[in-house]
């Protein structure tokens, strides 16, 4: 049973300071944890759900218990109030971890696919915060369509490819060389929707990939869709706005940084990168928010 709450609420009575952790004490640590692993759970439409999240706020044994219950489970918590909820993350070597290898062979054997989308994932991540201070808002909230982001991906594929022909490269190696130059020739290569007469949007199609990343981020709380225009139109979440967060200093985003796709310079968003760039490689199987494994 759910029903629409007030933080405003009588307040849970914390257990007195020193007393000994109940076998009911750890269920209800567990049970927010729990509460946690279920991300489009909304704590002001679950009694239970804010009850826990305000003891663990306002008693702080209860809350080490509960973190303690979530180390276990090798999750990492990420933020703990009434925007979020418990609001936790995978380790790398948690049974709760997603990967990218995982994510991909449920959309195609392709490992050329494979990389398009991890970068998928990760223009995804640096269109809904383009600028630090919008990832660093707790109050912003980043607005994507399943168009613009692969127009965003285009954009960027051909100015690298304007510069590579400007610095003498080979424009047109083997689909499966690695780094993020290949992954820029075989999205340029792609279609953008099919090859269907009604140009009906294929899962192959850079806009398909696009859409396959969106619709799992929304599955998992951290976009909520708001319409169909452009190929959909999505919202950010406070829970997405803090697993970008914790991962943004990771290897994949700031290899994407570096590289000029995502530029940051005075706080003006833009899609174009800098002339200067340098080139980067890329893992194969890094995106946001997998582990590369």
């Amino acid at each position: 049973m759910t029903e629409h709450v007030e933080w405003s609420e009588p307040e849970a009575v914390a257990a007195p300071a020193g007393a000994p952790v109940t076998p009911a004490d750890a269920a209800d640590a567990a049970r927010l944890v729990a509460f946690g692993l279920q991300p489009k759970l909304q704590p002001a439409r679950d009694q239970e759900y804010a009850d826990l999240l305000r003891r663990y706020r306002e008693d702080p044994p209860f809350a080490r218990l509960a973190d303690a219950v979530a180390t276990g489970l090798g999750l990492i918590v990420l933020e703990v109030s009434p925007r979020a909820g418990m609001a936790v993350t995978a380790a790398e070597d948690s049974v709760f971890a997603v990967r990218m290898g995982d994510y991909a062979r449920r959309t195609s054997a392709d490992g050329g696919d494979r990389f398009l989308h991890g970068l998928a994932h990760l223009a995804v991540a640096a269109m809904a915060f383009p600028r630090p201070e919008d990832l660093a808002d707790d109050g912003y909230i980043g607005r994507v369509t399943v168009n613009g982001v692969d127009a965003f991906v285009r954009q960027a594929c051909h100015r690298l490819e304007e510069r590579a022909v400007e610095q003498g490269e080979n424009t047109d190696p083997a689909t499966d060389a690695p780094g993020l130059e290949a992954a820029w020739r075989i999205w340029a290569r792609r279609s953008a929707t099919g090859a269907t007469k009604d140009a009906r949007r294929l899962a192959g199609s850079t806009t398909g990939i696009v859409a396959k990343a969106v619709a799992f981020l929304t599955d998992s709380g951290f976009l909520q869709r708001t319409g169909d225009d452009s190929g959909g139109t999505y919202r950010t979440t406070a829970r997405y706005q803090l697993q970008v967060r914790d991962l943004a200093g990771g290897a994949a985003m700031a290899e994407l940084l570096e590289l000029g796709v995502v530029p940051v310079t005075d706080g003006t968003p833009t899609l174009l990168p800098p002339e200067d760039a340098d080139d980067l490689e890329l893992v194969a199987d890094a995106g946001l928010p997998f582990h590369s494994a």
